[in-house]
């Protein structure tokens, strides 16, 4: 189960077999043998680095997923058009994170000023 959700997870997020366990910072190996859950057993040490990368909380990986289909509020949909409209592919999304994460730092920073 906790292998299924992670496969999931990191397919929805974008990410490859060999970023998230790069970013996690554990073996490509290590990350294939939980997802086809040779190892069904993983550390907690080494779930928390995997839900750190996904941007989830560890119950996300070990609740098993419900099949009902997720809607998205009508925010999360203009920003999916604002993104198209930019060229920006979803499904490439992660590939902006650095972005992101400047820009996250940068308004936190200018709140302490």
């Amino acid at each position: 189960m906790i292998g299924k959700n992670i496969h999931k997870l990191r397919k929805e997020k974008g990410f490859t077999l060999s970023e998230l366990a790069e970013q996690a910072n554990i073996s490509k190996s290590y990350l294939s043998n939980i997802e086809r859950e040779l190892n069904d057993n993983p550390s907690i040490q080494v779930m928390e680095k995997i839900t750190k990368v996904l941007g989830v909380d560890l119950k996300a990986l070990l609740e098993p997923k419900s099949e009902v289909p997720f809607l998205p509020d009508q925010e999360a949909l203009n920003l999916v058009k604002e993104l198209k409209n930019y060229g920006i592919e979803i499904e490439k999304l992660h590939e902006y994170r650095k972005v992101f994460e400047f820009i996250k730092w940068q308004n936190g920073y200018m709140k302490d000023s």
